[in-house]
């Protein structure tokens, strides 16, 4: 069996940034078992694996999966799959559309805009919004677990906190950017001192005000030993839980908020992230992800 391949990096303008993202197309054949190895055999933060929907109103379905495992629902691979099936389908022209992809979270809405000799651009809806997860959390142990002291950990009223948008992460706030270049993560401690959220480890999200670009309204780093990922360079799916968490704690009142989120600087891939709230009546109505994305390879995988 042969496979085509592309490699994408995502959440970045430039070639050899952000987070690479294998998409394997025409996958209706592969099962679990394979799909698995594949993504071990990549070794990237995640693969994805492109079939037909059952649905005609979808443009494709979507597994994905990490080195390690499963899972329903990530930011970099629908941002990357979305401009990766649009170029696929529009090789010659400036495109803009609108397509739904079926994750296991359910369906995702994308809005994708291709121009010829530029990187794709696509921004999807979240499936879920984040909600918060109340589960006692030892502060100590995790100041430990990332190499920080207690006290560089929260700024003003933010805490260390539990948000899931389809993937549970334990978000914490860390004093500023300088803490962060400090931190030294342990994942032996952090498997002893996460909590499991439906039946997962939590994953470290990290998090600060302000960055290296200019324009950064938050600075992050991720680290998931239970996804096989040491650290991530772009994490879409921690930035939809986020969303929740600079809701709750800044007090967002009613209006339009477009962030960007910075992340992967500490690896040398730098990362932009674009989170988009609207709040209306002090919740958040709606909330987008969206961000760049450019090819790097194409292949073909002899199975």
């Amino acid at each position: 069996m042969a496979i085509s391949y592309s490699i994408y990096d995502v959440f970045t303008r430039q070639k050899l940034a952000g987070n690479p993202l294998a998409v394997m197309f025409g996958a209706e054949n592969l099962d679990d078992a394979a799909m698995q190895a594949i993504a071990r055999e990549m070794n990237l933060s995640e693969t994805v694996f492109v079939g037909k929907s059952d649905n005609p109103a979808y443009a494709a379905s979507l597994r994905i999966f990490t080195p390690a495992s499963e899972l329903p629902f990530a930011g970099h691979p629908t941002v990357g799959t979305a401009i990766a099936i649009a170029e696929a389908n529009h090789p010659d022209d400036d495109v803009d559309m609108v397509a739904v992809l079926e994750e296991k979270v359910g369906p995702v809405r994308c809005a994708i805009r291709i121009r010829q000799g530029e990187p794709g651009f696509a921004e999807f809806d979240l499936p879920r919004k984040s909600s918060r997860v109340h589960l006692p959390l030892d502060q100590a142990q995790l100041a430990d677990a990332i190499g920080l002291a207690t006290s560089q950990i929260g700024f003003e009223n933010h805490v260390s906190s539990i948000w899931t948008a389809g993937v549970p992460f334990l978000t914490i706030p860390v004093h500023n950017l300088a803490a962060m270049e400090e931190v030294d993560f342990d994942a032996g401690l952090w498997v002893k001192s996460a909590p499991l959220v439906e039946g997962r480890l939590t994953s470290a999200y990290l998090y600060c005000r302000g960055g290296v670009h200019h324009a950064a309204k938050f600075h992050a780093r991720m680290f998931s030993p239970d996804m096989g990922i040491a650290e991530d360079p772009a994490t879409g799916a921690a930035v939809a839980a986020l969303s929740g968490a600079i809701h709750h704690f800044d007090g967002l009142s009613d209006g339009h908020y477009p962030l960007m989120i910075e992340q992967g600087v500490e690896m040398g891939r730098p990362s932009h992230i674009h989170l988009i709230m609207d709040v209306k009546e002090n919740e958040i109505s709606r909330a987008r992800i969206g961000g760049h994305a450019v090819r790097i390879a194409t292949g073909t995988l002899d199975l």
